[in-house]
Formats: structure tokens, C-alpha cells, sequence
């Protein structure tokens, strides 16, 4: 992916914080080459949105909600078949906005009061303003605190009246943050600009108009093809993982690499599942915060990442109740208990790391049992996580810190599809077209 749109999409998110919101959403959709002097001019009055484009019941509960939460809202410019051309494959300068072509994009931003809104609340904001506008609409939110999220809504025609859409479920690139932006947001906006939308059209024969570019956005933000990627890609990071870490052999009991690495992609998607419900600190999985917390931490030639913080978290945090978690003080009595800390000398700040570890609960469950065995090997045991202190006995196991980390890694992939995210729970809306 073409690093100078990503470097240009990090300018424009940065502008946009400390600027105006209206100048600096335009200015970013610009750069994903997205523009158009079709806008129309009201004031950013919430309630002046709601007369201009009323709702087919008025006065909902949602309509409450949304005015409640909601500080201004800027029609920031239309996008129909007059702007999209092969020729030049930019959107063109042309003329007012045409409130009756439903064949048309809008572009609208939306200030809100809160510092930070859940993906059902974000969607249920996006619903109400599509169900105002007959016609498929891009809504940028600004919180409180600048956090941006993009919302689309999933439209499809009305089986029995084609004068009606039903607005399904919604796609969020949610709470992007515009002074640090992370690199799957990038990605992703990247992914969403008109010229990787155009490339797309071009190799699935799509027309450049405004049904291509509706297609070529549904088809980034689906579900089923997100998911094919994610699994294509997670495929080769599976692949790349074999070649790269290393595991033990010649003992009693050892397990092909194949394994390791499907059980340590199981144990971290469940992880993962499990971070979204708030239950594990995300600073475990930001790679700036894990330098502090690891003495000598080295993303290409280190391996302390997968032992120091994940074989803690695994084996003696999420398989461990809170008053038995501590640190193995290396005596018989728990040199080999498996719900001990270990690794204190690879970690610079023991106590903040546990601090993090601590916000996360006891999950009795066999995913993150040790496999290793309580015999010591010269007694016929064996060591198949090797989570233990002796170096000896963890010979010839690494997972480098850069698969889970470098811009192919296990981490920004996980990150890249997650936060293209879907309402799953549509409550489907009927809406007129005329």
C-alpha cells in the first residue's frame, strides 16, 4: 500500500484536530481524493438538520437521543455520477446541491458531546441521520475529546417498493485518534479512497459512476470479504511463523511447529475477544508501551514480547484467580507452578505490568492451561510452552518480537480488521426515496 497516502491521511487527521471541523473534514476526504462544491449551507443547528431533513416519525426516542448527544451537524458536500470520471479519476468541481438525485453520495460531519460512544450508540447516531436522506451517506463524528469515527450504513432496495431502502447494518471505523492515528485506521481510510476504490472498480469491471463507487464501498466495508481477507491474511502470517520462530524437539513429548502456532493464534484471538469487552489493557498490545516495560526490548532481534508479557498473561493471569497471581520466587514450592509470574528479570517495571495484568479476570477454561509437564526432564518430563525461568529449559523456543509487531505482524493484523467493525444487530429501517 502506497505509503505517501497513508503519511498525506496522517497530516490531514492531525489538521483536523487542532483546526475547525468542517475546514479539516474536507480537507481529509480530499486527500482521499473525495470532493465537490454540491453542499448545502445550514448553519450546523442540530435542530435546523432535523426541519431540513425530517424523518419519517417524528419526535422518536432515537431522535431525542441523537439530539441530546449530537453538538452540530455540516452537510459537507455531495458526490454524484458528474463528479466521478475516468478520465481524470478525481471527483470534478461542479455545480449546487441536488436534493432530489438519491443517486448520490453525501458526505456529513457530526460533532458530538461525549468523549467516547459505543459501537451500538455510534450506529444508532448514523441510523437516524439516514433514515433522513434518501440516499447512501458518509457520516464523520468528532467527540469531546477528537476522536473520529467514520459510519456507513447498509442499504438495500425494499423487496416490494421500490421507491423504499431498508437500512441494515452498520460498517464503523471507530474513535480513530488524529494526533497518533494507528496504522490499521490508516490502512483503512487508505483502503476507502477513490483511487483504491477506482483500481478496484477497474479489476472487477465496475463502471465509473455512482453505482461503481457504491459497490466498490460495500465491497471494502462487507463482512464476508473482510472476513476472507483476514483469514488470507492470517494464513500468511500462519506461514511466516513457521519459518521464523522456533520450538523445542528432542525430548519425550513435542508438538510440530504447526501446532504451536494454531494454538498461540487460538489463545490470542480469544484474547482479543476478550480486550473488546474492556477486560484486558490495551497497553499490553501497544509496541511503544511494551518498550517501557522490558528492559533491552528489540523488535527485530528479540524474543521477550511472547515470554515477559503474553506467557504471563496466559498462564498466570487469565488461568490464575487474583489472590494466587504473584511472582516465582524460584523455591521448590514454585519453581514449577504454572500460575506463577516469570521472566521478572526481562521486566523493566514488574510492578506497572502487573498493574495491567491486574484488570483482567480469572477464566477457568483449558485454552491457557500450561502444556508443560511438573517432572523435571531428566526425570521423563518435558516442556512444550517452556514458561520457566531456566533458560536451559526453554532452549531452542523463540517467537520474535517482530512477528507480533512489524507491519506484517500478528498484532496490526488483528488491529486492521478490527476496527473495521459492523453492528451486527441491525434493527432494519424502512425509508422513502422520493
Amino acid at each position: 500500500m502506497n505509503n505517501n497516502i497513508r503519511e498525506q491521511i496522517g497530516h490531514a487527521l492531525g489538521a483536523l484536530a487542532d483546526g475547525d471541523f468542517v475546514v479539516g473534514a474536507r480537507d481529509l476526504l480530499a486527500v482521499l481524493g473525495y470532493e465537490s462544491t454540491r453542499t448545502l449551507d445550514i448553519s450546523g443547528k442540530v435542530n435546523e438538520f432535523i426541519a431540513q431533513f425530517p424523518a419519517p416519525n417524528e419526535n422518536t426516542q432515537t431522535e431525542q437521543v441523537f439530539c441530546e448527544n449530537a453538538q452540530s451537524v455540516r452537510i459537507l458536500f455531495q458526490v454524484t455520477d458528474t463528479e466521478i470520471t475516468v478520465a481524470r479519476r478525481t471527483l470534478l468541481p461542479t455545480d449546487s446541491f441536488d436534493s432530489g438525485n438519491a443517486r448520490s453520495f453525501l458526505f456529513v460531519a457530526v460533532a458530538v458531546n461525549g468523549a467516547s460512544y459505543s459501537r451500538g450508540q455510534y450506529a444508532q447516531f448514523t441510523r437516524e441521520i439516514n433514515k433522513r436522506i434518501n440516499r447512501p451517506t458518509v457520516v464523520l463524528f468528532k467527540t469531546a475529546t477528537d476522536q473520529l469515527t467514520l459510519s456507513f450504513v447498509h442499504r438495500r432496495e425494499h423487496k416490494r417498493d421500490s421507491n423504499r431502502d431498508v437500512l441494515g447494518h452498520v460498517s464503523l471505523i471507530r474513535e480513530i485518534d488524529p494526533i497518533k492515528p494507528h496504522r490499521a485506521h490508516l490502512d483503512i481510510l487508505s483502503d476507502l479512497s477513490l483511487p483504491q476504490r477506482l483500481q478496484w472498480m477497474d479489476a472487477h469491471d465496475k463502471p465509473h459512476n455512482f453505482d461503481g463507487l457504491l459497490t466498490a464501498w460495500l465491497n471494502a466495508l462487507d463482512t464476508e470479504v473482510l472476513n476472507r481477507r483476514f483469514y488470507g491474511d492470517l494464513f500468511g502470517w500462519f506461514e511466516r511463523a513457521i519459518r521464523e520462530a522456533k520450538f523445542p524437539s528432542r525430548q519425550k513429548r513435542t508438538l510440530p511447529p504447526e501446532e504451536h502456532i494454531i494454538r498461540l493464534i487460538t489463545r490470542l484471538m480469544f484474547v482479543w475477544f476478550i480486550r473488546e469487552k474492556k477486560l484486558i489493557a490495551t497497553d499490553l498490545f501497544i509496541e511503544e508501551r511494551i518498550a517501557r516495560l522490558l528492559k533491552n526490548y528489540d523488535r527485530d532481534a528479540g524474543d521477550s514480547y511472547y515470554r515477559a508479557v503474553l506467557q504471563n498473561l496466559f498462564f498466570a493471569t487469565l488461568n490464575t484467580e487474583k489472590n494466587r497471581r504473584g511472582f516465582s520466587q524460584g523455591s521448590n514450592a514454585t519453581h514449577r507452578d504454572f500460575s506463577r509470574y516469570r521472566y521478572e528479570n526481562e521486566i523493566a517495571t514488574p510492578d506497572q505490568l502487573l498493574d495491567l495484568f491486574d484488570q483482567t479476570p480469572f477464566i477457568n477454561g483449558g485454552l491457557f492451561d500450561c502444556l508443560d509437564s511438573e517432572e523435571a526432564t531428566r526425570d521423563g518430563g518435558y516442556r512444550i510452552d517452556c514458561f520457566t525461568d531456566t533458560p536451559g529449559q526453554r532452549r531452542g523456543y523463540s517467537i520474535p518480537n517482530r512477528l507480533f509487531f512489524d507491519d506484517d505482524g500478528l498484532i496490526p493484523l488483528f488491529n486492521k480488521y478490527k476496527f473495521t467493525v459492523e453492528e451486527n444487530t441491525p434493527v432494519e429501517q424502512e425509508v422513502a426515496l422520493d
